[in-house]
């Protein structure tokens, strides 16, 4: 890989971006994630059928929990509107409506609907089913090395446990193909892989009991805490209503 900004830049900071980006951050890639704003999901009333909350979650908050865990996972996330993406041979060249530009060695394509970036790179096919989708391979591979796409974009259901799924799965393709050592993204408790006379595999750590303490409680202070007030934002409405309301 040649000397760029970041090692992985994905584009759109919705469920499927941000799922992504917590997965090549974790495995030691530079990663940005270029976020327009104006997810679908902050249009969600309240969110229902996403696994882990019983009562259901308010869409805004588990966007802005993902971003969180994002910036801890050391993603850089800057708010911008990619206008326009350029292939090299060693890199790629991302550039903003404002004339702010990214290289990077990889691409996740995160954007839901917005595909015009995409325009003229060779080797993506672009599919026109009423709104413009991306021809991806099963594990969200496009036909130009290093420039994959996730979520909604590639046809997958619309719904946010899918779209945050497959981001993941992108994102472990293209650690993969990038050969950086993975097996699990997962923390074990001491001793189950060495107890066993087996080194930790790539991706999984070890912890004692007093660090699994120290976890859990971190955890508990933090749901604890974000769970105190309601989110202070209420749900977007549609464009199309929203014009409406404001003729009427």
């Amino acid at each position: 890989m040649t000397d760029v900004d970041f090692d992985v830049a994905v584009i759109g900071g919705g469920v499927a971006g941000l799922s992504a980006s917590i997965f090549t951050a974790r495995h030691d890639l530079e990663t940005v994630v270029l976020d327009a704003g104006g997810s679908i999901l902050r249009r969600n009333a309240h969110l229902e059928n996403y696994p882990g909350y019983p009562a259901g979650v308010n869409s805004r908050l588990l966007l802005d929990a993902m971003a969180e865990q994002a910036e801890r996972a050391g993603v850089n996330i800057e708010q911008a509107v990619v206008e326009d993406l350029d292939r090299t041979d060693e890199e790629f060249l991302l550039t903003s409506a404002d004339g702010a530009s990214w290289r990077s060695g990889y691409v996740i394509a995160a954007t839901k609907n917005e595909t015009g970036y995409l325009n003229g790179i060779e080797g993506v096919d672009l599919l026109d089913r009423g709104k413009t989708f991306v021809d991806v391979d099963a594990r969200g591979r496009t036909g130009v090395e290093g420039l994959y796409a996730a979520g909604r974009m590639t046809r997958k259901p619309h719904q946010a446990i899918v779209a945050a799924g497959h981001g993941a799965e992108v994102a472990i393709a293209l650690l993969e193909d990038a050969g950086v050592p993975f097996y699990h993204d997962w923390v074990a408790p001491d001793g189950y892989f060495t107890g066993r006379g087996r080194d930790v595999p790539p991706g999984i750590e070890e912890i004692d009991e007093e660090e699994r303490r120290a976890r859990e409680a971190a955890s508990l202070d933090w749901f604890g805490e974000t769970a105190k007030t309601p989110h202070p934002e209420t749900p977007e409405q549609h464009p199309d209503v929203a014009d409406q309301q404001e003729r009427t």
